[in-house]
């Protein structure tokens, strides 16, 4: 099982482990804008950069997203979703208050299915039934070309190696090879 730190203290990880090759989960989430059902994972007409938060009210996972928000939905042939624990209410009220309008931002929280099919739900510790942090980047035939685990929660991602795994695999159109990053 893997680990990952909260401010030094270890938390495991608890669902299935996915790497860099693997067929990525095929995932309905709840979509904040409408309640909608939103798919993610598996293939798809477009790459897929799937960035993992535990909660869009924190200080970190905010940043993040305005990062994201900002740099990754300019990458062609990319779409770009933020997926959280937390209601779509909140998720939408963030979004309207940080003007977050050019990404997708979903739920996980009716069954924590994304959580466990990716192997990135925190088993224990403060944080435990919410996500670690962590991205991921499916390539247009469903498999994971690039993942990031963040070692401790309370840091960002790598964001230039998240898109430039974005841009390597939105850009070629084709499948990779899952060693790219």
């Amino acid at each position: 099982m893997t680990t990952v730190t909260l401010k030094g203290n270890p938390c495991a990880l608890s669902g299935t482990e996915i790497n860099t090759g693997d067929v990525a989960p095929q995932v309905t989430l709840v979509n904040s804008k409408g309640l909608a059902d939103k798919v993610v994972g598996g293939a798809s007409d477009k790459a897929q950069l799937i960035v993992v938060v535990p909660s869009l009210d924190t200080e970190v996972c905010a940043a993040e997203t305005r990062r994201f928000n900002q740099e990754a939905s300019k990458v062609e042939g990319v779409e770009v979703i933020v997926v959280s624990m937390d209601l779509p209410f909140a998720a939408t009220r963030f979004c309207t208050t940080e003007g977050i309008n050019n990404l997708t931002v979903v739920s996980d929280f009716v069954n924590k299915s994304f959580a466990n099919a990716y192997g990135v739900l925190l088993a224990d510790g403060p944080l435990a039934g919410l996500t670690c942090r962590a991205i991921f980047v499916v390539n247009k035939d469903g498999r994971i070309a690039y993942k990031e685990i963040v070692s401790e929660i309370t840091e960002e991602p790598n964001y230039d190696a998240a898109i430039a795994g974005a841009k390597e695999t939105g850009s070629s159109g084709a499948s990779c090879c899952g060693t790219c990053q």
